[in-house]
């Protein structure tokens, strides 16, 4: 399933945890050029693109990233992101050098507890007027995505 015409990078994230959303404006913040997309995990197309990527229930408690058809989830999304964003958060890609296995064990620490370390919303981010074009806003309909 083809999932846009532009081609640009999917962001696939909670929609009702506090992290996740606080992530999705920070990096709204640090891509200017708005490189990257956002969808939310509760959303039919979401669900759609976890079946057509055949995604595990591990990966579904990660932030997931779809660039050029790749699946990044967990540290390695995260990591994939900050490499496209602007200013000093980019430092951060120095923890490449950090091997996946501890990234992600640390990672799925915090994907774990989020909701009890930071909370959740009643419903998913409503995004504002001058972020929505930002935000993957579809219908399935026999099996076409309509924008």
């Amino acid at each position: 399933m083809k999932v846009k015409k532009d081609n640009q990078p999917i962001i696939m994230f909670d929609g009702i945890c506090n992290v996740c959303n606080h992530w999705v404006q920070f990096v709204i913040k640090r891509d200017p050029k708005g490189i990257f997309k956002f969808l939310s995990l509760q959303s039919d197309l979401a669900c759609s693109l976890i079946t057509d990527y055949n995604l595990n229930n591990k990966q579904l408690d990660s932030i997931i990233l779809i660039d050029k058809d790749q699946i990044y989830t967990e540290s390695t999304a995260i990591l994939h992101i900050i490499n496209k964003l602007t200013g000093p958060i980019r430092f951060f890609v120095l923890f490449w050098v950090i091997p996946e296995k501890i990234r992600d064990k640390v990672y799925r620490f915090i994907a774990k507890n989020r909701y009890r370390f930071f909370g959740k919303k009643e419903s998913c981010l409503v995004p504002s007027k001058e972020i929505q074009n930002r935000f993957i806003k579809t219908k399935i309909e026999g099996g076409k995505i309509n924008e």
